[in-house]
């Protein structure tokens, strides 16, 4: 049998048509938010040690394990307040939640054109939201409220750089993974005070009174 490639196949329709013509691939133009993550990442891989910093946050990140793994910590390191850190692993896991639920909704998929460096492997092809963008959101401000540590600052933006830097999210998925995150830690830092939710918790991490062990939470206001 011969091993030379039928004429008539996408690959070699456009030789074939054109008489001899070299055949092109054709490659898509980039959208305008296609051009802006090549240039941020661009700028991004430019900072000697990004990358690194970039893969750490993905794997530490990765169904928000890293951040629900701190808060099993603290409750652990801090039994004053056992139940506001069982606050912030709860909050955190139900923001990845809701990112997954909205990522099967929206259905966007991950940026794909060759401008584009794909630096790390994912669990799913959707991208809006970034889940990483939203698990660390939460948790940044529920442990920022618990502690007393203003996180969110610090953390937040490194987080949704990194999802860019790595490729695999548009500018609008981290952004809109940071607001749903920031959205769910306000839901939880408000339920979970009540009697409601007090009721259904093990004695040991229940409220001593309704409200307290909350600092109030700078990066909030």
């Amino acid at each position: 049998m011969s091993s030379t490639p039928d004429p008539a196949t996408p690959a070699t329709a456009g030789a074939s048509a054109g008489h001899g013509a070299t055949p092109t691939v054709g490659i898509p133009v980039p959208t305008g938010e296609v051009r802006l993550l090549s240039g941020i990442q661009r700028r991004l891989l430019a900072v000697p040690g990004s990358r690194g910093v970039a893969v750490t946050l993905s794997h530490v990140g990765e169904h928000a394990l890293g951040w629900m793994a701190i808060a099993g910590a603290g409750m652990v390191l801090d039994p004053a307040r056992r139940g506001r850190w069982a606050m912030v692993g709860v909050g955190t896991f139900g923001a990845h939640a809701t990112s997954v639920v909205l990522k099967r909704v929206v259905r966007r998929k991950r940026p794909d054109h060759p401008s584009v460096a794909v630096g790390v492997g994912t669990p799913s092809k959707l991208s809006f939201p970034s889940s990483h963008a939203t698990s660390t959101t939460a948790f940044a401000l529920l442990a920022g409220s618990v502690s007393g540590v203003p996180i969110a600052p610090a953390l937040v933006p490194v987080m949704l750089a990194s999802r860019l830097l790595l490729g695999v999210h548009y500018p609008s998925d981290v952004l809109a993974g940071a607001t749903v995150g920031a959205g769910c830690a306000a839901l939880t830092r408000a339920v979970w005070p009540t009697a409601a939710v007090q009721r259904v918790l093990p004695e040991a991490l229940r409220e001593a009174e309704a409200g307290p062990g909350t600092t109030e939470n700078p990066e909030e206001n």
